[in-house]
């Protein structure tokens, strides 16, 4: 049966793709957010009833910065009578220790305590290195980051995306949580080894300090807030917290969580690091 899903942050990274795995599957979505067809903003009440009313199920991808709203808005939801709730949040997030994603731990609080929803916990996406912070330098050539022998198993949106349109349309998820990565560790270096085999370019990578990778962000026009969260982000990796795979990729979908060498030979073929 077809249900009416609101998917937040609906025209981002992990949003868009859940949107369309459930438009495939049938099922009628709310794109929802600041500039989406239905308007959402965390911090304007008066917008959430039509991302929360009549919706069955509801995609949650906590705010950036301050975490006040989301219990508010889970109320909301719940008073609306969303049934089932999916949050994306990070691999780890229980050794963060306010160093990074307050508001992903609030929101995981604020999600289990509603015993419908469902976290999925996922590794640095691979999709970095194409739509976000590790892109600009994958395509001039060199990748800095305060990442020596620091190792993720990226995980493709493609998997997480499969991974939640399973979870917003079927019983039996509520109340758990889902470490979502690829089938292996890489490091960053062995990562961009792969990019430059994958596109026949000299892609390098260099290891920073964390005050010389902060340097190169403010210089880059990064504010301060996305400098710490990033800084942070790399302290919790440093620790090796997500150096390792889990199996709920493959156990949830029935066959083998990509790997990232297929998604970046995929990716080059697109021209996906082609110089502008």
């Amino acid at each position: 049966m077809a249900e009416d899903i609101t998917v937040l942050a609906g025209n981002g990274k992990s949003g868009r793709r859940i949107a369309a795995a459930l438009r495939v599957a049938g099922h009628h979505v709310r794109v929802a957010g600041r500039r989406g067809p239905v308007r959402f903003d965390w911090h304007e009440p008066a917008t959430w009833p039509g991302v929360v009313d009549g919706a069955d199920a509801l995609y949650l991808v906590a705010p950036d910065g301050a975490p006040d709203p989301i219990g508010p808005f889970v109320d909301a939801a719940l008073a609306a009578g969303v049934q089932r709730i999916a949050m994306i949040s990070g691999r780890g997030l229980e050794h963060f220790d306010g160093r990074f994603g307050g508001a992903m731990v609030v929101g995981e609080q604020a999600v289990a305590a509603t015993g419908r929803g469902t976290i999925l916990r996922a590794s640095n996406f691979a999709q970095g290195f194409t739509e976000d912070a590790f892109a600009p330098g994958v395509t001039a050539g060199r990748l800095a980051l305060p990442a020596e022998h620091v190792g993720d198993a990226f995980v493709d949106l493609g998997d997480v995306a499969a991974v939640a349109a399973r979870v917003l349309t079927e019983g039996g998820h509520e109340g758990r949580t889902y470490e979502l990565t690829g089938p292996a560790v890489l490091t960053f270096e062995q990562a961009v080894d792969v990019l430059a085999a994958a596109t026949g370019r000299d892609i390098r990578y260099e290891a920073l300090t964390p005050d010389a990778y902060a340097a190169e962000l403010r210089a880059a026009g990064v504010g301060e807030f996305g400098v710490g969260e990033l800084g942070g982000l790399f302290a919790i990796m440093g620790e090796g917290h997500l150096a390792s795979t889990s199996d709920d990729v493959p156990r949830l979908l029935g066959r083998p969580a990509r790997s990232f060498t297929d998604w970046a030979l995929e990716q080059a073929a697109l021209g996906a690091w082609t110089r502008p």
